[in-house]
């Protein structure tokens, strides 16, 4: 469960944005979209040697 504390004199505005940034940091969307539909465990391989080849293309034009 994320949560944050909000102090009295806190403007409402920053306590929403400390909130939301706590709460993407947390990965809870992430893993309720990952867990809303099911994938066969081929194509989640496939995906993660996609998702390897990309990591691997950015760091090495980063290293250039």
């Amino acid at each position: 469960m994320v949560g944050i504390i909000v102090s009295d004199n806190e403007n409402i505005d920053k306590a929403l944005k400390r909130f939301k940034k706590k709460y993407e940091r947390s990965g809870v969307l992430k893993e309720y979209k990952k867990r809303n539909f099911y994938v066969k465990p081929s194509v989640e391989k496939r995906m993660e040697k996609i998702k390897a080849k990309r990591r691997s293309a950015r760091e090495n034009a980063q290293n250039r």
